[in-house]
C-alpha cells in the first residue's frame, strides 16, 4: 500500500480532526511518534500517512491504554536493520540495532547507512504508519 506523503494539513486542522488539542500533537512530535514536514515559515504540515499515523496512536492509547514509552518500545522492535539492508559494520554503529526503547528514526545517525537517509522518507518509518504494518515488520525478521 502507497502511503500519501503530500503535505496537506496544519496541526490545527489535525488537531479537529483527531479530536485532540495541537499541545498533544506537539508532544507526539517531541516524542518521536511523528515527524510531520515543516513549511519554509516552519509550520507543521501533516500528510494523510501522518493522519493514518496518529490514528493508530490513538488507538494504542484509548483503546488498548498503551502508554507513549509502550508505543515506542513497539517502534522500537521494527527490525529497520533488516528492512534497509544494513550491513554488519553498520549495525555495530547503530544504536536502534543495539537498543530497545526507541524507533529507529529518532537517533542521530552517525557512521552508518542511515545517516545520509530522510527519516521521513525512509521505509520504515513510512511502513509504521499503518498499524497493521508494525506486526508484519516484526514477524519478518523471524523468518
Amino acid at each position: 500500500m502507497k502511503m500519501d506523503q503530500t503535505p496537506l494539513y496544519s496541526i490545527g486542522t489535525v488537531a479537529r480532526m483527531l479530536e485532540v488539542s495541537v499541545y498533544t500533537l506537539r508532544m507526539y512530535e517531541r516524542e518521536g511518534l511523528v515527524i510531520p514536514r515543516r513549511a519554509e515559515s516552519n509550520q507543521r504540515l501533516y500528510s494523510q500517512s501522518d493522519v493514518d499515523r496518529l490514528k493508530c496512536i490513538r488507538t494504542a492509547i484509548t483503546e488498548l491504554k498503551f502508554s507513549i514509552p509502550a508505543i515506542k518500545t513497539i517502534y522500537s522492535l521494527i527490525p529497520c536493520w533488516d528492512i534497509v539492508k544494513c550491513s554488519e559494520s553498520d549495525r555495530s554503529n547503530c544504536a536502534a540495532y543495539s537498543g530497545h526503547s526507541l524507533p529507529c528514526w529518532t537517533y542521530r545517525h552517525k557512521k552508518n547507512t542511515c545517516a545520509e537517509r530522510d527519516c521521513r522518507t525512509c521505509t520504515v518509518y513510512t511502513l509504521s504508519a499503518d498499524c497493521g504494518s508494525i506486526k508484519q515488520m516484526i514477524q519478518s525478521s523471524r523468518k
